[in-house]
């Protein structure tokens, strides 16, 4: 029979850098989620992506056990890395905070894409030049 499920924890943690310190350890005690275990198996399987912002998913289930997913990082993260800056625009539109390739725009909508409402690859770089534009980075040939 099927474990129930008892909550979803939806948070965003750096790959093989994750503590019980805020804000993992309080989002899993309050379901009653053995920290230290979630701490452990997390770190070692992102331990190929140190320090980059990771979505996770985490299921609890009723008897305290806990399952979790973690998905691509966020497009804004990956395009701050290609245009190698360290904060977006703070007035898009008017002022631009550096400039990202097609070919870089097409990398990182390869990546995404598992995690993306979309299907295919044209789709997706329309939907990463559209954040790109919101951070205030230029999209060039």
């Amino acid at each position: 029979m099927a474990k129930k499920i008892t909550g979803l924890i939806k948070l965003q943690i750096k790959g093989a850098q994750a503590t019980a310190a805020p804000p993992v350890g309080p989002a899993l005690g309050q379901r009653g989620v053995n920290i230290a275990m979630f701490v452990k198996e997390f770190n070692a399987r992102t331990q190929k992506q140190p320090g980059v912002v990771l979505p996770t998913v985490i299921t609890v289930y009723s008897d305290k056990s806990f399952t979790f997913i973690t998905k691509t990082p966020p497009a804004s993260v990956l395009l701050k890395q290609a245009a190698k800056i360290e904060s977006a625009s703070k007035t898009p539109g008017k002022a631009t905070a550096g400039s990202v390739t097609e070919k870089q725009v097409e990398e990182i909508a390869k990546i995404k894409l598992p995690d993306l409402n979309c299907y295919d690859i044209d789709a997706a770089k329309k939907l990463i030049k559209g954040s790109a534009r919101s951070m205030g980075l230029e999209v060039t040939a």
